[in-house]
């Protein structure tokens, strides 16, 4: 089979690589869609390199069953499935950016195979499921509720599913970033207020927009660590203050006597639980969630070191890595 394989920080070669094969519990899959997830970028420029090396990276997968291992009940060769990371795709294990992927016995048990037969989904949105399981997964460490104000940092891919998960729990949404482009998309997809840090100081529009109480849920979603210090000022008392991106090289100072004497909460999100996939994969395919506005860019297999760079230079909200036809069966 034809695969990406990371073999060092930027090192990504495009492959001939055997062909996996599914032991006992385990399922492999014929690739129609992989996501390419800001952290897996960061990743493939050397950003948190795996232990193992080389690697195929790609925790963001959708497609079709090839075969299935022994013990494994209830799947069969051709079925369109999704496929939940658990955490292991892409960063242990093999991952998507490859034709055929061998899913883990352990995501198999963990119900993290869901098919798509009779679903009315395309494998482009049914890989987004894992990303925004992941801004669930925040929501509820946030304790996010209806009426809310949720202010999030940072308006790429990361910051825009954050925005849509807001916004499906009944929150009013402010949306802060320096680049015009992002910020429109921002609109489009349902803030209530954007600011441009570029033009405006971002504590004087939060404090105008809430009444100077602050945002109930501020959500820091750029790699930004000197930001940590402002976003707590700007946080509502008995908020949350939340960590979604932020660059693991450098400290974020924090002041402690503000967190104590505002009773802030700090915390971060970082993964899913297969129900939360589950769940957002279901509200995807009712069109509760809108998803298919956020891939602005689709690559062959052979075009991945052209999407990176995309990616790093900011030229793209989210790429799509394809595989032939990218629909499941029932249009």
């Amino acid at each position: 089979m034809k695969a990406a394989v990371l073999h060092a920080a930027n090192d990504i070669r495009i492959e001939e690589y055997a062909d996996p094969v599914a032991g006992p519990g385990e399922v492999v899959i014929r690739t129609k869609a992989a996501g390419l997830c800001s952290k897996t970028v960061r990743m493939m420029l050397g950003g948190g390199l795996p232990a193992r090396l080389p690697l195929i990276p790609g925790p963001e997968l959708a497609g079709e069953i090839s075969t299935v291992g022994a013990g494994v009940r209830g799947f069969f060769p051709e079925e369109p499935v999704a496929v939940y990371s658990g955490g292991l795709l892409g960063v242990t294990v093999n991952g998507a950016c490859a034709e055929l992927v061998r899913v883990p016995k352990e995501i198999v048990a963990a119900d993290g195979l869901v098919k798509l037969l009779n679903e009315e989904i395309s494998f482009e949105d049914a890989v987004m499921a894992e990303p925004l399981a992941c801004t669930f997964a925040s929501a509820r460490s946030n304790r996010m509720k209806e009426g809310q104000t949720v202010l999030i940092v940072g308006g790429g891919s990361v910051g825009l599913l954050h925005l849509k998960t807001a916004k499906w729990s009944g929150c009013k949404v402010l949306v802060a970033d320096s680049n015009a482009t992002r910020l429109a998309l921002a609109g489009q997809m349902g803030a209530a207020h954007l600011i441009n840090t570029s033009s405006f100081r971002l504590y004087d529009e939060v404090m105008q927009l809430t009444g100077g109480r602050g945002a109930d849920v501020v959500i820091i979603s750029v790699l930004i660590p000197e930001l940590v210090a402002d976003c707590l000022r700007l946080t509502a008392q008995g908020g949350v203050c939340s960590l979604s991106s932020i660059s693991p090289e450098n400290e974020a100072g924090v002041d402690k006597t503000l967190l104590a004497e505002r009773q802030i909460t700090l915390t971060g999100s970082c993964a899913a639980t297969a129900a939360d996939f589950r769940k957002c994969l279901q509200l995807i395919k009712e069109e509760a969630i809108i998803v298919s506005d956020m891939i602005s860019h689709r690559f062959p297999l052979d075009d991945l070191r052209e999407a990176v760079e995309k990616s790093k230079n900011q030229e793209l909200i989210r790429g799509i890595v394809t595989f032939g036809d990218m629909f499941s069966l029932s249009f």
